[in-house]
């Protein structure tokens, strides 16, 4: 499971060194893609592979599931974790995430995402306070807050 925030900086060659907490839940090899809200998400090998068969059942014949398909799976690298525990982030994903030198990587249960710091800061000022509204929407789901 991967928990946290932690502040971390691309290199000059454009690696990420993922944080210590989370290199063993990813494992040598990971998936990197787009993701929401303008990070990237990156997924343990076998997180992927779950995520994919569910996403094989959409059905064909809706647009909107073509399209979201389309979106995850176009942008979508297989990434290997060198000795040091960096990752290469492509480029066309670092200008998506508009990623700069310094960036925030926060858990997400099963996946990591990748943040550029500017955008992770505005998306946080921009749901200062809305926690309990989120939480209200989320009580269907039952889940038990």
């Amino acid at each position: 499971m991967f928990l946290g925030e932690y502040r971390h900086s691309l290199d000059a060659k454009g690696r990420l060194i993922i944080p210590s907490k989370f290199r063993e839940g990813l494992g040598r090899r990971c998936v990197v893609t787009k993701g929401l809200d303008g990070c990237l998400f990156v997924f343990p090998i076998d997180a992927w592979e779950s995520l994919s068969k569910k996403l094989a059942h959409l059905p064909l014949t809706r647009q909107d599931a073509r399209s979201f398909t389309r979106f995850f799976f176009s942008s979508a690298s297989e990434i290997e974790c060198d000795k040091q525990g960096r990752i290469p982030i492509p480029q066309g994903l670092q200008g998506y995430a508009e990623l700069d030198k310094n960036v925030v990587v926060i858990g997400m249960s099963e996946r990591i995402e990748i943040w550029g710091t500017d955008r992770w800061e505005a998306y946080e000022a921009g749901n200062a306070g809305s926690f309990e509204q989120l939480a209200e929407l989320i009580e269907p789901f039952d889940i038990g807050l």
